[in-house]
Parts: structure tokens; sequence; C-alpha cells
């Protein structure tokens, strides 16, 4: 095969493999702007902030929230639209504002693993099998649920001080959803995701559907859904995979590893590339451990704010709430969470099905 060609042919798999994550995402991220446009998550915050929990409690059920809001509608969405809501859970009830800012961005990685729509890199890593949504969970719910539980454990021990102080009396506000259009969206685009094997482009549809139908403003579909920053990531995604098919470089590298370093391999990855582009350089071709691959690019980016889109997005919407996220604390979080989450993450895995890592 002539040299330009192959070059082409490499592009082409390197873009089948990555768009169908981008039209999922996309599609998540519009149904997410009219759950948000109609009260959803506001409604969820409000209902937390009225409980007659104590902080730990009530601290718990926020990670809960965005445990679940990550499941359901990706990661990206859960920091952009839960952010905003866990800082005035926060302000409403006289607390400390720390754990609640970092806990938005840490758990939604760390509770990326549940669904295909869950994380990019779900389906690029694993875009080999094209399993649905509930196949998927089959296989990944023992290390989904670890890491989930332990980033909360340990969260909880981190911000202990914080929780215990009180700044204020707090101001509670109700706010009412309205059980319309965006109920409807989540409803359809979850249940495309656990049944269809490759829910990309229904999703996407639903997602457009949805903002037309709720006749959502062009200005906050564009803060939701920056074109031009899915844009860049999807050339240099294409980019980095057509390299990897050229370049065998790290495919080998992966094939030498064993399920831990697999893992470690993984978030380091994603803090040097972020964990979008690394997962398509590593894997034009199935590597040998795919799941540790991705736990590790998934719950990597809590190491630092370069290793996932959603620490940007969480970087940007604090800073616009006045709130001061800090990128060196970021870091100083995330060499406690991260090495305990991983390990334990493929460790649970490797115990509940061993010929899955």
């Amino acid at each position: 095969m002539p040299a330009a060609a192959h070059q082409l042919a490499g592009v082409t798999a390197a873009a089948s493999q990555v768009w169908p994550a981008f039209a999922l995402v996309t599609g998540l991220l519009l149904v997410g702007v009219v759950a948000e446009r109609d009260g959803l998550f506001a409604s969820a915050g409000a209902g937390l902030a009225r409980l007659r929990t104590g902080p730990y409690a009530t601290f718990v059920l926020a990670l809960g929230l965005v445990t679940l809001v990550t499941a359901i509608l990706n990661l990206d969405t859960s920091v952009f639209f839960l952010t905003p809501v866990l800082l005035h859970l926060a302000r409403a009830r006289g607390s400390n504002e720390l754990p609640y800012l970092y806990g938005a961005v840490f758990m939604s990685n760390a509770a990326s693993l549940y669904l295909p729509g869950s994380n990019l890199t779900n389906l690029i890593v694993l875009h080999h099998e094209q399993v649905s949504g509930v196949t998927f969970l089959s296989r990944m719910w023992a290390a989904a649920i670890a890491a989930s539980v332990i980033t909360i454990v340990l969260l909880v021990i981190v911000f202990r001080r914080e929780l215990g102080e009180r700044q204020r009396d707090g101001v509670f506000e109700h706010a009412a959803p309205h059980l319309g259009i965006g109920v409807l969206a989540v409803t359809v685009s979850s249940v495309l995701v656990l049944v269809l094997r490759a829910p990309a482009l229904p999703v996407l549809v639903v997602g457009i559907a949805a903002v037309a139908l709720a006749r959502v403003p062009w200005s906050r579909l564009h803060a939701a859904v920056d074109v031009r920053v899915l844009g860049g990531l999807f050339v240099l995604a294409v980019a980095l995979g057509s390299l990897g098919r050229a370049w065998r470089g790290p495919e080998r590298l992966l094939d030498s590893l064993d399920r831990w370093q697999t893992a470690g391999f993984g978030a380091l990855a994603a803090v040097g590339l972020n964990n979008l582009p690394a997962a398509v350089l590593l894997t034009p071709n199935p590597p040998p451990h795919p799941r540790a691959l991705l736990i590790g690019l998934n719950l990597g980016p809590n190491l630092a704010v370069t290793g996932s889109l959603s620490a940007l997005l969480w970087l940007r919407v604090a800073r616009s709430l006045g709130a001061k996220p800090s990128v060196r604390r970021y870091s100083q979080l995330g060499l406690i969470i991260v090495p305990l989450s991983l390990a334990i993450a493929v460790a649970t895995l490797w115990l509940v099905a061993p010929g899955r890592l």
C-alpha cells in the first residue's frame, strides 16, 4: 500500500474509533442542558439542603448525587451542572465549601466507570467490543463501586475538619423541578445507552430534539457544549490515533505490562496527554488488559487538572461562581486519593472477575 494511502487509512480508522464517543457525549451534554433548564439538578440540591442530616451525611449524599448524574449523563455533564449545585448547597447550609468544591470533580472522575457514556474513554478503549450498557455494567460494576466508595471515604477523611465547621447560618431556597422534556430526555437517553450496542447517534438525536423542543437559548448551549473545545479534542484524538497506528511503540509497551502496571501507566498517560487523546493513542488494537487501562485512564485525572476535560470545565465553572479552586491543592488531594482508588478498583475487579482485566 502506498504511504499516502496507508496514512489515510490510519486517519479513517482513528476517526471511526473516536466519533461515536464524541457524538454520544454531545447528546448527553444536550440532555443535561435541558435537565438543568427544567430545574432537576437545582431541585435535587435544594432537597439535600433541607434534609435534617449532619454535615458528614449531607456531604456523602451530595457525592452520591454526583455519582448518579455521572453514571447516567457523563462526567462532563456532572461537573458542569453539579459544581454550582454543590457550592450552593454548602452555602445554603452555612458550611465550608471546599469539600463540596473538590468533591464535585473528584467524584465525577471516580464515578465514570459505570456505563459507556459515563466517560468518553470507555467507548474509545473498548470500541472493539461494541457492547450494550447493561453488558458494560455487568463487567465493570465491581471496579466502579469500589472506586466510588473509596473516593467518598477518602474525601470525608481528608475534609473531616472542614466538614465539621459551620461558617454562618444557611439560607434555604425552594426549587421545584419542571417535570417535562428534561425528565423524558434523561429517561430515553438512559434506556438507549443501556440497551443499544451503538447508542451514539440515537442519543445525539434525543439531545438535539430535546433542546429544540425546550427552546434552549444559544448562549446556554454554547456554554455547556463548547464546539471549539470538542472539535479541538476530536482533531487531537484523531491525530494521536493515527500516530498510534503508524508508530506501534505505545502499543508494544502496553503488551509488555501486567494489569497493575497497565493501570498505573494509564493514569500517568492521562495526566501527561489528557485521558481522551491518551486512550486513542494506546488502543489502535485491543490491549491485553483493557479494563485495567480504563481504570487508570478514568481515575488518573484526579492526579492533575491536565488529565481530563472535566477538570478544565470544573476550573472554569468554579471560578465563575466566586470559588477559589487551586491546581496545587487538586494535585495534593490526588496524590492521596488516586493510588488507593486505583489499587482498590483493580484489586476488586480482579477478585470478582479475574479474566476481565
